[in-house]
């Protein structure tokens, strides 16, 4: 079977579009509905149905896409083992992160690594920890450096690399900045501007509530944190933020005997060999 008749299946499959497909690959629709042909030639069976600009798998396409999916990952672990064994660093290294650890933990970092290892050209997409894992657990991604879950997958390693902690804050103007001593009752009765419910972050404070017995009155949800921070500061609601981006146009509030803490690391998966520019990031990382 022809690899680049497979990743087109295996695109069309996951985006459900011939054309999204044909984008993201770059090339055109009528090439990426050839490769389709061909295989299903070859295989002498249908494995879409066409139902007016809709396409789903047929049964025969659900039985060969994880079949599909593992064939060219062997491929690709096979290559890499190959191509390790040079000792060369270089090729391109994809990497997913969460815009906050992009902006805060990794630039200086990132311009260390390209500094060293030249060769080695990085393809650095932002999307959500949550999203992260998904996309390491399907291969398009080699190291995703994120909010690490307090749940791993058994396929994952993690890599702690930073603690971060969490400050509950208001607006500089907010009732509660002027309380001494505000506890969580207070907040609970308060709209709550924070990410979405399925983050690390919003379970942290959600089970926070829940094990105090309080209310959480969330208002708003947005996974950009510079977005949760500007609305927290024209008094829309309150949040918990990294305490790195508190500044002058948020207060914090101190709730005595309460801390919240998210850890920061890498992920990638256990079963997939790491490439050279991989294995060479982690050290960065941890030095």
């Amino acid at each position: 079977m022809d690899t680049q008749h497979l990743k087109a299946f295996i695109t069309v499959a996951r985006l459900e579009s011939f054309t999204e497909a044909a984008e993201q690959l770059h090339l055109t629709q009528p090439a990426i509905s050839k490769r389709i042909s061909a295989l299903e030639q070859q295989l002498n069976c249908r494995l879409f149905d066409r139902i007016g600009r809709g396409i789903s798998l047929t049964e025969a396409g659900e039985a060969l896409l994880p079949k599909a999916e593992k064939i060219l990952q062997d491929v690709s672990d096979t290559e890499l083992a190959l191509s390790n064994l040079s000792g060369n660093v270089g090729g391109t290294l994809k990497l997913a992160t969460s815009h906050h650890i992009g902006l805060h933990h990794l630039p200086q970092l990132l311009k260390l690594y390209t500094r060293e290892y030249p060769e080695v050209t990085l393809d650095l997409d932002f999307m959500d920890s949550e999203k992260a894992y998904a996309a390491i657990n399907r291969g398009e991604v080699e190291l995703a450096i994120i909010t690490l879950s307090e749940h791993q997958p058994v396929n994952m390693a993690a890599i702690p690399l930073w603690e971060d902690p969490l400050a509950f804050v208001v607006a500089a103007d907010h009732p509660l900045a002027t309380v001494e001593t505000p506890d969580l009752s207070q907040l609970s009765h308060l709209p709550a501007i924070l990410p979405d419910t399925s983050t690390q972050t919003t379970q942290l404070v959600a089970q926070l509530f829940d094990n105090n017995r309080c209310g959480l009155m969330l208002s708003m949800t947005t996974n950009y944190l510079e977005t949760i921070k500007m609305m927290v500061s024209i008094g829309l609601g309150w949040s918990a933020l990294p305490e790195t981006m508190v500044d002058d146009q948020l207060k914090k509030i101190v709730l005595p005997g309460i801390t919240l803490t998210r850890d920061l690391g890498c992920i990638h998966h256990r079963e997939r060999t790491l490439s050279n520019a991989a294995r060479a990031f982690i050290q960065a990382l941890q030095s």
